[in-house]
């Protein structure tokens, strides 16, 4: 018999974020967050996102033993920017069984029609650093940090079994920075970009210099994803969020933003360097051990992953875009330790980025589909 808790109490608590550990111990490609984030994601108290929205877990136990568990969520901010009913289900996690992520799915469902929405879509999470999707392409290999999922292939059986359909992919596609080179076409557009919108290049010679630019950053980036699927106006708080989580892992002097005529910031490119392996090391703890390692592992790698960017729409059919790969790559190419590079979850929506990559000749490596299911 398959029991759903609801999770509230610390022990429960524990339950839920152990369980993801548990489940994929043994799986190379997987990058164990830190727990420190999972726990709160859970915390209504503490996560900005709570200020404004819903959300509830459960775990699934059989015979005494968790085998899975779910999250449904209510983005009020979301649905008022776009005049939906809609609601989400993340941290989704499940044994390869048909009838416990049955018994899930039925929780979160009851759960969003109950505040009388009409669809959930998912995994779609707390904010723009969650990853969106199942992974149903490149599980061989490993994910980025923890700014994208990853499950084991079963995983769209079970959401499709169930109903779920396709609501859009993220695609992420793979480059060889210091190998690339710049399509003619490219170079023409960045000429243009330049010289017709009269937009220039700011670099940054350290992260006190990028925190004095915060407040503009923060104003960019909540213009810049307007059109994008999974968009909503960030509160101030949840910027901050982000950008304070970012920038712990950023290369100052790989950060660049994109600056019109008048000095007013339109764009910008945040590349991150790939932690992944001591974040596998540490297992998802975060003690004075396992923070060396991380502060080694920024000087050390050899992968960046590229899942900051983003330009003003006004912008975009200007040759901004152009300007932005332009920049991006001459940023890494400075630093010739990074030989492999992810453009991490494109939108399929984004139709002006995913043409430019295409333009760009990246391969694309993985894909993580988001899902939606009616509400009657």
């Amino acid at each position: 018999m398959i029991e759903i808790i609801p999770v509230e109490t610390k022990k429960e608590k524990k339950a839920f974020v152990e369980f993801q550990y548990e489940l994929y111990k043994d799986v190379p490609q997987f990058v164990p967050p830190f727990k420190a984030d999972v726990y709160m994601q859970l915390n209504k108290e503490k996560h900005p996102w709570y200020e404004h929205s819903e959300s509830d877990q459960w775990i699934a136990q059989r015979d005494g033993k968790v085998v899975g568990r779910i999250a449904a969520l209510e983005n009020k901010r979301f649905n008022d920017f776009h005049k939906t009913k809609q609601g989400s289900f993340y941290l989704f996690d499940c044994i390869n069984d048909q009838d416990v992520a049955n018994a899930l799915f039925d929780t979160a469902i009851a759960w969003a029609k109950a505040r009388g929405l009409n669809q959930i879509v998912g995994p779609k999470g707390y904010g723009p650093l969650d990853g969106y999707g199942i992974q149903i392409e490149g599980n061989e290999h490993r994910q980025m940090m923890n700014m994208m999922n990853y499950n084991f292939p079963y995983y769209q059986t079970l959401v499709e079994t169930y109903g779920f359909t396709k609501e859009v992919d993220f695609v992420s596609s793979f480059v060889k920075p210091q190998e690339f080179v710049m399509p003619e076409k490219i170079k023409k557009a960045v000429g243009i970009a330049r010289k017709r919108a009269r937009l220039t290049i700011k670099s940054f010679k350290d992260k006190k210099e990028i925190r004095a630019w915060k407040t503009r950053i923060k104003e960019a980036y909540n213009g810049a994803f307007v059109q994008n699927w999974e968009y909503y106006p960030l509160t101030d708080r949840e910027l901050d969020y982000v950008l304070n989580n970012a920038l712990l892992v950023v290369i100052p002097t790989m950060v660049q933003v994109i600056l019109n005529e008048n000095g007013d910031l339109v764009g910008f490119v945040l590349p991150f360097p790939d932690i992944s392996r001591a974040m596998q090391k540490n297992k998802g703890k975060m003690g004075p051990i396992e923070i060396i390692r991380l502060l080694l592992e920024l000087n050390k790698t050899d992968w960046v992953c590229y899942n900051g960017i983003a330009i003003l729409p006004e912008y975009q059919g200007m040759g901004g875009n152009a300007l932005l790969f332009d920049t991006l790559l001459a940023a890494t190419q400075n630093h010739p330790r990074l030989v492999n590079g992810e453009l991490s979850q494109v939108a399929e929506t984004a139709v002006q980025m995913r043409k430019d990559l295409l333009n760009l000749g990246v391969k694309p490596y993985k894909n993580h589909r988001v899902y939606k299911y009616s509400i009657e």
